[in-house]
């Protein structure tokens, strides 16, 4: 099969003939027909401080996919080959407290598909038959390949009560965008989004009813007063990993505000405590989906009406994989999604 791995410990992806996957007695075969291209892809491409520490070379990379079954061991039950079927992209271990009460995306064990095992860059990949997710007719291939960030951005926004309340959103991504369109979905009342990529900021107004800014030339207080706001957001949703842009955040919410963070800084940065203390904030980490809640919730929402197809903006054959790696680092794109 042809998949993309990480062959060498520098940077750059190598399309390569690699054997098809064995499966076990608990596992599934995927013949995949999209995936999409992640951040964390990037990170590898790149091979930064992050990929070296972390991804054992060689290494099929991708853990954004659709496709369907191929193949299931002899103990699987309820998935039959043919089922279209994305999945989730975190192993997990069943030996931990949090494994074992059934919050799974706790687990301290867990390996990432495409990072610690072998990945979807690939015309099939193996799961365990516990992380495959069958897709509704609703959901075509190229948005199952997309909802792995989605997950990130729906477990990212639903970690508060939305409804009613006005929300900042600092990171113009695609999960960003896509936490943006979730927010509005679910009843928000204003929904600011910043950043400094004008393309990011663009993309967001087209996929969701948001109110983009640039943060290096307007000004949030003067946002806050053209939409009659007099207090603060009463949530923030961190997404970009930029220590400037979380301390923003922090200016701006009300007494008592939430704040979910998912984006990863790339090194340690200052944080004043005293801006979650005296203004009594919750903060919470996230990190991938809640297994699986967080699919049921995302699925339910694209089958009544959430719509995120725009921030896909560049579908490639999976041989033109440099493009894909090339516009990301340039910022110029939302998803970018490789056809297999």
């Amino acid at each position: 099969m042809k998949a993309l791995v990480k062959l060498r410990p520098e940077p750059g992806l190598w399309l390569r003939d690699e054997p098809v996957p064995e499966i076990g007695e608990d596992d599934v075969l995927i013949r995949v027909r999209r995936t999409g291209v992640c951040g964390t892809d990037l990170h590898i491409y790149n091979w930064d401080a992050w990929a070296s520490r972390t991804v054992p070379v060689p290494m099929i990379v991708g853990h954004e996919y659709a496709g369907e079954v191929a193949a299931v061991g002899a103990d699987v039950r309820n998935i039959k080959v043919g089922m279209r079927v994305s999945g989730e992209g975190h192993v997990i271990g069943m030996r931990s407290r949090a494994a074992r009460a059934g919050r799974f995306h706790l687990d301290p064990e867990t390996r990432g598909i495409g990072v610690n095992i072998p990945g979807a860059f690939a015309e099939y990949v193996r799961i365990p038959a516990f992380n495959v997710v069958p897709l509704p007719d609703e959901v075509d291939d190229e948005i199952g390949a997309i909802l792995d960030p989605l997950g990130n951005a729906v477990h990212t926004a639903l970690s508060f009560d939305l409804a009613g309340e006005d929300v900042l959103i600092t990171g113009a991504g695609p999960i960003g965008i896509m936490a943006a369109a979730v927010a509005r979905h679910v009843g928000a009342r204003h929904v600011v989004i910043t950043d400094v990529n004008p393309i990011r900021l663009e993309l967001a107004a087209q996929v969701a009813d948001v109110v983009p800014v640039n943060a290096t030339d307007e000004d949030l207080n003067a946002v806050m007063a053209r939409l009659g706001m007099k207090e603060g957001f009463d949530v923030g949703l961190e997404m970009s990993g930029v220590y400037a842009a979380l301390d923003q955040m922090l200016d701006h919410l009300v007494v008592g505000g939430r704040v979910a963070l998912l984006g990863i800084p790339s090194k340690p940065a200052p944080l004043d405590l005293n801006k979650i203390i005296f203004h009594q904030l919750t903060v919470k980490g996230i990190y991938g989906r809640e297994m699986f809640e967080t699919w049921h919730k995302m699925l339910a929402m694209l089958e009544s009406g959430l719509d995120v197809r725009k921030v896909i903006t560049h579908r490639l054959p999976a041989a033109d994989f440099e493009t894909a790696f090339s516009v990301m680092k340039r910022g110029e794109c939302g998803k970018v999604v490789l056809e297999w």
